[in-house]
């Protein structure tokens, strides 16, 4: 279950991955939302010019047994809307003052984070914390933005003792994963969890039998499919303009949620290694 479940963020962020029929259903919901928790099973499938078993499918493929629990989860979701929440992602402007760039960008990584907690599962966070806690090793494969986020992972579990290091290309990953074991985890960063790079470390990482892990975004990919555990992010990335800012917030707070889980659940023993850690860096600082 997502901490703050919101059926119409998961249509948003699903949408591109199902099939057309499918799609269909989720595109006239979403340009149609005050009016949905009002149609009838046979309304909507006349409406968006389907079948009564087709708006059922749709349903099933949302995680909903049926069509009268779905709507009335899209009721909630619209109810649990405020004005804020129903502002669309605000993409780079030629021209924008600075105080509306300011504004949008800090609107933006925001939404990111809420919409995140909207997908994310709470049971399988708990499931990686776990793993974290017992594991030898853990390896971060990402590339590009990716790859930067597992650097930010890196010297966070550093911090706290675990045995880890970040592989941000694609022949340092495949050598990385190949000397994998059992006892080990891989947590495989990618937005949209179709890089070549990152499937075939994945394959090599499973043959080895690491657990694996991925923190991608919510919908149909290849890496969703096979990793052990996903950690589902949501945020739509506007156009080539805005690049991979708002993933690399949603992702960086996923990494957050993982340490801190990992180190409360450890405080005991990991309190005197934030402890040293801290206390060397501040040894360096300039009086």
């Amino acid at each position: 279950m997502s901490i703050n479940d919101n059926i119409l963020i998961k249509i948003r962020d699903m949408k591109e991955s199902l099939t057309p029929v499918e799609r269909l259903v989720a595109e006239y919901i979403l340009e149609n939302l005050e009016e949905i928790p009002h149609l009838s099973i046979k309304s909507l499938a006349q409406l968006t010019k389907t079948s009564d078993a087709s708006v059922l499918r749709f349903c099933k493929t949302m995680g909903y047994t049926g069509y009268r629990s779905f709507i009335v989860s899209i009721s909630a979701s619209l109810g649990s809307m405020d004005e804020e929440q129903k502002h669309q992602y605000t993409d780079i402007q030629p021209g924008d003052d600075l105080s509306i760039i300011i504004s949008n960008i800090s609107r933006n990584n925001s939404k990111s984070i809420e919409d995140t907690l909207s997908v994310i599962d709470k049971n399988e966070i708990a499931r990686a914390v776990k793993v974290l806690r017992e594991c030898k090793r853990i390896v971060f494969f990402g590339i590009g933005a990716s790859g930067l986020v597992g650097i930010d992972a890196e010297q966070k579990f550093s911090r706290i003792n675990k045995m880890c290091h970040t592989y941000t290309d694609g022949h340092s990953q495949l050598t990385a994963a190949t000397l994998l074991e059992k006892n080990d985890v891989a947590i495989f960063i990618s937005n949209s969890g179709d890089t070549m790079e990152i499937l075939d470390t994945l394959e090599i990482a499973k043959k080895n039998g690491a657990t694996t892990i991925a923190i991608t975004k919510y919908n149909k990919s290849e890496l969703a499919d096979k990793a052990n555990i996903v950690l589902s992010i949501s945020t739509p990335e506007v156009t080539i303009r805005s690049g991979a800012m708002g993933s690399r917030i949603a992702m960086l707070t996923v990494v957050d949620i993982l340490f801190a889980g990992v180190a409360s659940a450890e405080y005991k023993n990991v309190k005197k290694y934030l402890t040293k850690t801290h206390n060397i860096l501040a040894s360096k600082h300039r009086k």
